[in-house]
């Protein structure tokens, strides 16, 4: 055996007893080795050591269904492709298609065939054709299957391996303490050729969660990891991985046997001849979701679950208080470690990432406010009954239509700060194809599906959409010609590498200031935001902006001098004040 084999055989062994601690060791350490790396793949010489060389500030993502532009003639995943490539190619370096397999429900995450393409989208060689020009991001959506899926039609049947794919309880087990992203049952009543069973379902009857205690089960999906980093994905993000493990008696979230998964396939990632990036989803409060770094041995990349609903409350109030303080206590993300900076997604602004950060009254008043302006709010069940807000429903583009006081003039500029405290925070930002291009709520969406998160996943017909992009009168086309243009100058910056130095500036509730120095120290950036409808006057000694440098608003290109007495910014205006124009 080689040297490199044998160093991987002895961590993943070491993991894998772990989470399988009562069998054997060697045969399963030889069983994951052969789902990822089967004849043909090729593993490195030695684990990619964790540095902060996977990105750069040139990467942004563009968030998208397969299915967000249609026309009724042509496959969606290459009208796709024409857009990215028309309006987006040399501003956003990748795009995280959303599940893009067959499936019956949840808009994709009830998969039946983790190895096909859905048809009504297209096949995989146009997956690989948008891989072969941008950075693709795909889910592996690892907690549960549809119920029509191949896998669960052979365990009702009671046909092996699939006979033991699927976690069993029964309506006696105590599940009091089981946290749950959604109000339906937990428990689904079937039948089997084994008997009634009653299988769990964390998120829907039609998502049945797989059991992980079965090995089988996690190579399977190391199987279907390696077949998508085939077909051209770098960075594969897992899906509501929090919830992969089950103990009765539990939250049943977050438990070791989840984060030693994590830090299993974040092992192979670092042996992979391919530069494969593993992202978790985990939309939960702020401290939890941190946890899934690990010791620099899980994600590459965490999501910032607490950044759109405090973004949402700071512009929406007209105060940068709850960020500041969010913003000051969040650790620098560890070598070789990048948070996900995002607003909207296709699920809606989730509120759990702001739990201990904003009071009740905080989030009562931002729900009030998101109604007027036509959004939904989802919720959630509580271990031992009752209900939370789970997530405002809404476009980020309407949720800005106004403050708490009601709707006013000011929805785009407030938009516009929004987006840019996106990309001037540490982390890579990523924005939805729907803020980018300022659709407004879908509620045609939401009373034909009855889903409240049908409110933010319209589809465009693409010559509509065309035809609105290339109106410079458009709103759609003003929203997202400037947005390129703050993209576009922020990825010329050193000092916004995702990894950069960050610094929260203490500049009162008016203006959100953080600063920002390049790796090597060369270039330093003020990202000065103001959260208000108010025109603000700063006094230029309050941003220590160093002597005989030669500053400049990135944004404006107005030259900023010390000698200055005060920089005025107008209504949710932003200004990146520089020491090197890039």
């Amino acid at each position: 055996m080689d040297k490199p084999a044998s160093k991987i055989r002895e961590r993943l062994g070491a993991l894998l007893a772990q989470i399988y601690p009562d069998q054997d060791r060697s045969a399963l350490t030889t069983a994951a080795i052969e789902a990822f790396w089967p004849q043909g793949a090729v593993m490195r010489s030695r684990a990619r050591v964790p540095g902060n060389s996977l990105w750069s500030e040139k990467d942004t993502l563009v968030i998208t269904y397969g299915n967000s532009l249609v026309d009724g003639q042509h496959k969606p995943l290459d009208l796709l492709r024409d857009f990215l490539e028309r309006y987006l190619s040399g501003v956003v370096k990748g795009v995280h298609i959303l599940p893009f397999f067959p499936y019956t429900s949840d808009d994709g995450f009830a998969v039946t065939d983790y190895r096909a393409v859905n048809s009504a989208l297209g096949d995989w060689e146009d997956i690989q054709r948008i891989g072969a020009e941008f950075k693709l991001m795909s889910d592996l959506v690892l907690n549960h299957v549809s119920s029509l899926s191949t896998w669960f039609t052979e365990y009702r049947q009671g046909h092996e391996p699939f006979d033991k794919f699927f976690f069993e309880a029964t309506p006696q087990d105590d599940l009091s303490s089981v946290v749950r992203p959604r109000t339906s049952p937990l428990l689904r009543e079937v039948e089997t050729a084994n008997g009634t069973r009653h299988v769990w379902c964390t998120f829907s009857h039609d998502q049945v969660d797989v059991d992980f205690r079965n090995p089988e089960v996690l190579f399977e999906f190391l199987r279907i990891m390696r077949l998508h980093i085939d077909n051209g994905v770098r960075i594969v993000r897992l899906d509501a991985v929090a919830f992969v493990w089950k103990e009765i008696g539990t939250s049943c979230i977050h438990l070791p046997q989840t984060h030693a998964i994590v830090r299993l396939m974040r092992l192979l990632c670092d042996y992979a001849e391919e530069r494969v990036v593993l992202l978790t989803e985990t939309n939960v409060p702020n401290t939890e979701n941190l946890s899934y770094f690990g010791n620099r041995n899980e994600a590459h990349a965490v999501y910032n679950f607490s950044l759109p609903p405090l973004l949402l409350h700071g512009l929406l109030t007209g105060t940068s208080a709850h960020l500041n303080k969010w913003v000051m206590r969040m650790p620098p993300a560890q070598l070789g470690c990048a948070y996900l900076n995002f607003s909207a997604s296709h699920d809606g602004i989730g509120v759990r990432g702001a739990e201990g950060l904003l009071s009740d009254d905080d989030l009562d008043g931002m729900i009030a406010a998101i109604r007027d302006f036509g959004g939904r709010v989802s919720m959630r069940a509580l271990p031992g009954g009752g209900e939370r807000p789970y997530e405002l429903n809404c476009t980020y583009f309407d949720a800005l239509k106004g403050t708490v006081a009601g709707p006013d003039a000011f929805q785009v500029e407030r938009f516009f700060a929004s987006q840019t405290i996106v990309m001037s925070l540490e982390g890579i930002p990523a924005f939805y194809i729907h803020s980018l291009i300022a659709t407004p709520n879908d509620q045609e969406g939401v009373e034909k599906s009855g889903a409240n998160r049908a409110i933010n996943r319209y589809r465009w017909d693409y010559a509509q959409l065309r035809s609105a992009l290339d109106d410079p009168q458009t709103v759609h086309a003003q929203v997202l010609g400037e947005l390129k243009r703050r993209i576009s100058i922020r990825t010329a910056q050193k000092a916004f590498h995702p990894n950069a130095t960050q610094f929260t500036m203490q500049l009162g509730d008016k203006i959100f200031g953080i600063w920002r120095q390049s790796l090597d120290r060369d270039q330093s950036i003020f990202a000065l935001h103001n959260m208000t409808g108010e025109t603000v006057s700063l006094p230029v000694i309050s941003i220590n902006m160093i002597d005989g440098e030669n500053w400049i608003d990135l944004l404006s290109n107005e030259a900023v001098s010390v000698e200055t007495g005060a920089i005025t910014f107008a209504p949710y205006q932003c200004r990146w004040i520089s020491n090197r124009a890039r």
